[in-house]
């Protein structure tokens, strides 16, 4: 072997071994929800901790949210996704919005990050309440997402049917920009608060958000146990003066149930053992806990995660 070809052989040896060093034998993509939405922020963020941490390569893209990850993780298309607890159990039992395309098991939990409010959000000072939203134009998100079936739940919480309503079904984006343009009365959008969208909405226009609160909030949560009270505080938004009663679902992150142990185990810790500096470049990392992980979830964890939690002194069923 003549000298060149040595050298030829040696460099793609020192390349092979680079990308093995920083993690570039295993790439992961996550898929998280719409640019307006707290997925794409967060999961954008989380993404950098695991290919900091974990030594995996991992990319965060957009999605349609919930049943798109969870599809997409089915599929091969996606090894991580973001999702609403209620979907992630519709899925599991293939029920909802899952109830026509069937059980979904292909993926384990990592663990619950944070809570969604369900929002509604309007321009209209006529509505002050879920019952208010009658005869009005009401955007209740894509037909079939967690958002759809959230604004369903309130609405027959409050008595009313989606036929009640003149019912849009947008995204959090377009939603936003038809309220603007005086399209829509309200929107149902269901995502941490704050929310990007709502965030630019109430900074340059007269909204608000309705509560859903008293007899409404004790049916909702009464009849579907993955939802809880909730309260989003006062100066959350701008115009915001007072304390907002509404009900959550939780922001989940799972995992496809093919991606072996270690690497998920490492996954877990890149982003459990960092809260203090995900919670630096995010609100939302502040509601990243053990106890918030691994509480409320409607299907089981992955084996890798439930030994960083044993390790935590937290047992989870796994599978």
């Amino acid at each position: 072997m003549n000298k060149k070809i040595l050298a030829v052989v040696a460099l793609a040896l020192v390349l092979v071994l680079g990308l093995a060093s920083c993690g570039g034998g295993t790439k992961l993509t996550m898929g998280t929800g719409g640019t307006g939405g707290t997925y794409y922020q967060f999961g954008a963020i989380l993404s950098q901790y695991v290919e900091r941490n974990a030594g995996v390569g991992c990319v965060a893209v957009s999605t349609d949210g919930s049943k798109a990850n969870i599809q997409g993780i089915d599929a091969g298309d996606y090894q991580l996704g973001t999702v609403q607890s209620d979907v992630m159990a519709y899925a599991w039992n293939g029920t909802n919005t899952f109830a026509n395309d069937g059980k979904v098991d292909s993926f384990r939990v990592i663990g619950g990050l944070y809570a969604e409010a369900v929002q509604i959000i309007t321009m209209d000072p006529a509505i002050k309440s879920v019952a208010d939203l009658k005869g009005k134009s009401v955007s209740i998100g894509a037909p079939a997402s967690g958002v759809y079936f959230n604004a369903i739940d309130v609405l027959g919480a409050a008595g009313l049917t989606e036929n009640d309503i003149k019912a849009q079904y947008q995204s959090f984006n377009d939603s936003v920009e038809s309220l603007k343009d005086g399209k829509i009365d309200a929107a149902f959008i269901v995502a941490g608060a704050p929310t990007p969208a709502v965030v630019e909405l109430m900074t340059t226009s007269a909204a608000y958000l309705v509560p859903i609160d008293g007899e409404i909030a004790d049916k909702i949560m009464a009849s579907c146990p993955y939802y809880t009270a909730y309260t989003i505080p006062a100066k959350t938004y701008s115009g915001q003066e007072t304390d907002v009663t509404t009900i959550t679902v939780k922001a989940t992150l799972i995992v496809s149930a093919d991606t072996d142990e270690e690497t998920v185990y490492q996954i877990t810790k890149a982003i459990f053992d960092n809260v203090e500096a995900i919670t630096a470049e995010h609100a939302k990392g502040a509601e990243l806990s053990i106890e918030n992980a691994t509480s409320g979830m409607t299907a089981p964890f992955h084996a890798g995660a439930a030994r960083y939690f044993a390790e935590k002194g937290v047992n989870v069923e796994s599978k």
